[in-house]
């Protein structure tokens, strides 16, 4: 599932493209990615300008004239992807946004049909049942709020980091890769941290996202930006998808253990579990 760095990714190979153009019409191709019951509020999208671009968790918030808001959720294999206008469709492309004047339509794909839409008013977004259980940004909480955010927390640190109430935005890859940074068994519970362990995963939390948003995200299957170009995180990752092979630090072989039906890979040396 494309994660924060991913879906940053494509919302800053979006936003240029997209800043400014009027919305002509939309095209629904399978009816079941689409959250709202009525489609009311996607027919008053037609006329309106894209006035800007965002992202809240892993979900794309593209922000309409009229106080409308567009909300895509990748989950699995989806992707928003321009193709040419008249170009076929392929069978996975179930949402087209149209535009006037342009030569390029915005289509939603998903193989697996996980992903969905959603459109509502701008100023009601952050309390729709798809975003109002989201916690906070990653790399926009500070440290005092982080440290509170562990307060009374006893869950296992890896359970903690993927759930999206807790934070919104981290999966099972930088999951790992924080973990590691910080170098901490993902099994370790989050009771175990004092003050010092905390601001070393704070750093580490936002020093392996912005490092995998430089390097474009993390291509492991489907992800890919509007243009069709992928990410190129994976060849740094430093323990995700590394099972048995040697700890760039230590030497010592990557582990995998299961948790949650997840796998999670770590260094048993360099993250030795504390309690």
């Amino acid at each position: 599932m494309p994660e924060l760095p991913e879906v940053e990714t494509l919302i800053r190979s979006l936003s240029p493209k997209l800043k400014g153009l009027e919305i002509s019409g939309f095209k629904i191709l399978y009816r079941r990615i689409i959250r709202n019951k009525t489609l009311s509020l996607l027919h008053r999208l037609t006329g309106k300008k894209i006035v800007s671009l965002h992202r809240r968790g892993k979900m794309v918030l593209i922000d309409c004239e009229g106080g409308l808001s567009l909300v895509f959720h990748l989950k699995m294999t989806g992707q928003l992807i321009f193709y040419s206008k008249g170009q076929p469709l392929d069978k996975h492309v179930h949402f087209v946004l149209f535009f006037k004047g342009q030569s390029k339509e915005l289509c939603f794909r998903d193989v697996r049909k996980f992903g969905f839409i959603f459109c509502g008013r701008t100023s009601d977004i952050d309390s729709s049942d798809e975003l109002k259980e989201l916690g906070p940004e990653p790399l926009e909480v500070d440290f005092p709020a982080f440290r509170k955010l562990f307060q009374g927390r006893t869950a296992r640190l890896k359970s903690l980091l993927l759930n999206q109430s807790f934070l919104a935005g981290i999966g099972n890859i930088y999951s790992d890769e924080i973990l590691f940074k910080a170098k901490v068994h993902p099994l370790t519970s989050a009771a175990c941290l004092g003050d010092s362990d905390l601001k070393l995963l704070w750093k580490a939390m936002r020093s392996v996202l912005k490092r995998a948003i430089r390097y474009r995200g993390s291509s492991i299957r489907d992800f890919m930006d509007a243009e069709g170009q992928k990410g190129n995180y994976q060849n740094r990752h430093q323990v995700y998808g590394r099972e048995s092979c040697s700890c760039f630090l230590c030497g010592t072989s990557i582990e995998r253990l299961r948790l949650g039906g997840r796998s999670s890979f770590f260094c048993p040396r360099c993250q030795r579990i504390r309690c």
